[in-house]
């Protein structure tokens, strides 16, 4: 599950999943659900595989973000679905969409950074995970 909130001049995206593999997979969804507005309507066309490597979960989480608006950006695809394995020493991934179409997806937000302020991935008391981090718009 994801949610976002208002940050200041910025957006916060917050998730919580029952392992990191769903975290991860989620916070996927949160952003591209930042960008577009129907991210509901994306059809699973086109398949991306990406890798991200890091230790610390903080940071990997921060570069898998980073990686996902990077693809954005470069490829203009909106990516909605994703298989992500987290493990030792960082993320494999396939994620599925299909490339922006102004007639198709409604504009939400333009995500132009993902930030390191306010940073966090951590395991709960509950045994679930919890993340949040802050976006530049």
């Amino acid at each position: 599950m994801y949610e976002t909130f208002e940050h200041t001049a910025d957006l916060g995206l917050r998730v919580r999943a029952s392992d990191l593999d769903s975290l991860f997979a989620e916070a996927g969804r949160g952003l591209f659900s930042m960008i577009i507005a129907n991210l509901d309507e994306v059809r699973l066309i086109e398949e991306v595989s990406l890798g991200v490597v890091g230790a610390e979960l903080d940071y990997l989480f921060f570069d898998w973000l980073n990686e996902l608006l990077y693809i954005f950006e470069t490829r203009r695809l909106v990516l909605a679905h994703f298989e992500v394995k987290v493990a030792d020493g960082g993320v494999q991934a396939t994620a599925r969409g299909e490339p922006f179409d102004s007639a198709r997806h409604r504009p939400e937000h333009e995500v132009k950074a993902i930030t390191y302020h306010e940073l966090k991935v951590e395991q709960q008391a509950d045994g679930t995970w919890l993340a949040e981090v802050i976006v530049d718009i």
